[in-house]
């Protein structure tokens, strides 16, 4: 018996993912863990430290984030998977090589890079925060030499990620980052009273060496080496052309991460906490069914590059069912934007002021949650057809509006934090026009057969528990009744109602958390009731997989709705 479950549990971890959609679920399921463990994360740190000492926390991650971000993601996210799933055709050995001769290059470069900034950190974030005191640049500064060490061991990391979900392994590469963010809530729990802000500093150190240790041995079993060789191969070459037009978008991207470091520095200390954690909210749904579906379709949709009518037929699957799970969490966060963020941040030292701000942002950021997620599946659909270079031009102009608007809703408007998210969520919004629009030259998607009528079936069921959620949280909430905001409560028969016997005061938690839960459960039935209603294709798809595989223990299909082959030599 014992054998049977280890041996199972072993199957489990090392078995591949035989389609899009138990991919993405699994995917998904670590997501949401990674995330709750995100939030408790910034939950630890916003009981131990103020808004204004979290600033400077997440300030010193900027330059840290933007060198392995531009080094790493901008090569693996596009070019190394598609590359290496290729070259595995050709043998093992050939395509380990490739793998260790990618992982010295980037650690030569990292190295370079890391050595050059640290030197010269003083200056550049003098360019980078300088609203900052000098006092508190000193801080980030000593904060951001430590955070390399961290962003070293994810240069590695992120090599045995793209190795194992090649090979179709996602299990292994999904529960990594719960290890990352275990470290930064163990370093601040037990650390942060004698050392400061030193404590979640050295948890990022420990968490991101997890994220490394946990996927190395099931990356060595496969087959992986480290070496210390670097062999120039024509594959090697090729990761690095079309890795060079995606390392300029992340580059623009990381401009525009800076530019808000800069603005925020200007409104308040405190003020790019409010807008670090309404991004930590809106990246839950982002990464739930925006990421996960994006990263599980980009092998199938590899594969089906040759065969235009499949490849549509999953992209847009994958569209709409992103669409239809992402839009209603969009209603929420807009709705439901303060009781959330009470509930997750809520503490001692993070008052109510700090609550409205971050519930604007997280409110803005609502509305371009859907473009996100859609944004990032098409892009992905480029990559699958060896093109790069779109969407990256794509994403140059978007960020670059992204960066003005944040300059005039700031500097010209004098909008607080929650600007930033504004311009971001319509950046957004014109990257997924353009991208739908160029992506419609390349092979003729055929919106209006495959998006429009979904797509409006799902608006319209998420707009309608939209208005059904707020008027939920109006009538059941006693503080808005004893305010005089309710809309019963403003017009006269509304006195005479003896509110007091169906509200809850939200002045606790208990019964904040009671009401919220109450309202979203609530707001669901609404949106699953109006799908129905619309005969949500969606729906119907997603009914399907809970009845194959809770009631009748069936295989779940793919997202193109066809089983898909697999073969040993096909391991993407």
């Amino acid at each position: 018996m014992v054998k049977k479950i280890i041996k199972r549990g072993r199957d489990f971890l090392f078995s591949q993912q035989t389609s899009v959609f138990s991919a993405a679920t699994i995917i998904m399921l670590m997501v949401i863990i990674s995330r709750v463990l995100g939030l408790i994360r910034q939950r630890t740190l916003a009981m131990f430290f103020t808004p204004g000492e979290l600033a400077l926390f997440f300030a010193a991650f900027r330059l840290p984030d933007l060198i392995f971000e531009v080094l790493v993601f901008g090569t693996f996210s596009s070019a190394f998977i598609p590359v290496f799933t290729k070259s595995l055709k050709k043998g093992n050995g050939h395509a380990w090589d490739i793998a260790g001769s990618v992982t010295n290059i980037g650690l030569l470069i990292f190295a370079l890079l890391a050595f050059i900034v640290i030197v010269f950190a003083d200056h550049l974030y003098g360019i980078l925060a300088p609203g900052f005191a000098a006092e508190n640049r000193e801080q980030i500064v000593f904060v951001s030499r430590i955070l390399f060490a961290a962003q070293g061991f994810f240069v590695i990391s992120y090599v045995l990620t793209a190795v194992l979900e090649s090979s179709r392994r996602f299990f292994v590469p999904a529960i990594a980052p719960l290890f990352y963010n275990l470290g930064i809530i163990l370093g601040t729990l037990f650390l942060s009273k004698p050392l400061g802000l030193l404590g979640p500093t050295l948890g990022v150190v420990f968490g991101a060496a997890a994220h490394f240790l946990i996927q190395l041995p099931f990356a060595i079993k496969l087959g992986y080496r480290f070496s210390l060789r670097i062999r120039i191969t024509d594959e090697v070459k090729k990761i690095g052309r079309l890795a060079f037009p995606r390392v300029i978008e992340v580059t623009f991207l990381q401009f525009a991460k800076s530019a808000e470091l800069f603005l925020a520095s200007f409104l308040s200390t405190a003020s790019y906490t409010y807008f670090t954690f309404g991004n930590s909210i809106q990246l839950i749904p982002v990464g739930l069914f925006g990421t996960s579906i994006a990263k599980a379709a980009l092998p199938t949709l590899s594969r089906q590059s040759d065969s235009t009518e499949e490849f549509k037929k999953t992209l847009f699957n994958a569209l709409n069912q992103t669409a239809f799970l992402i839009l209603p969490v969009a209603s929420i966060l807009i709705v439901l934007r303060i009781p959330i963020v009470r509930l997750i941040f809520g503490t001692d030292i993070f008052g109510w002021e700090a609550t409205v701000q971050t519930g604007m942002v997280v409110s803005a950021f609502g509305f371009g949650v859907l473009f996100q997620a859609t944004a990032a599946l098409l892009a992905r659909a480029f990559y699958a057809l060896h093109d790069t270079r779109t969407p990256v031009i794509v994403s140059v102009l978007s960020i670059t509006l992204n960066i003005l608007v944040d300059f005039i809703l700031i500097k010209g408007f004098g909008l607080p934090a929650w600007g930033l998210a504004a311009a971001f969520s319509l950046a957004s919004f014109v990257q997924t026009i353009m991208l739908v629009v160029l992506l419609n030259k390349k092979i003729s998607l055929e919106i209006s057969r495959w998006v429009i009528k979904p797509l409006s079936k799902a608006v319209i069921a998420s707009t309608t528990s939209g208005v059904a959620m707020y008027f939920m949280l109006k009538v059941f909430d006693k503080s808005v009744w004893v305010k005089r905001l309710s809309f019963f409560g403003r017009l006269d028969f509304g006195r005479s109602i003896p509110f007091e016997k169906f509200v809850l005061d939200t002045r606790y938690t208990v019964n904040l958390l009671i009401l919220t839960t109450f309202v979203i459960l609530a707001g669901m039935v609404v949106y699953f009731l109006a799908s129905f209603l619309l005969k949500s294709d969606e729906l119907k798809f997603f009914t399907s997989i809970i009845k194959r595989n809770i009631f009748l223990r069936k295989i779940t299909p793919p997202l193109s709705g066809e089983s898909e082959p697999i073969s040993t030599i096909d391991k993407i």
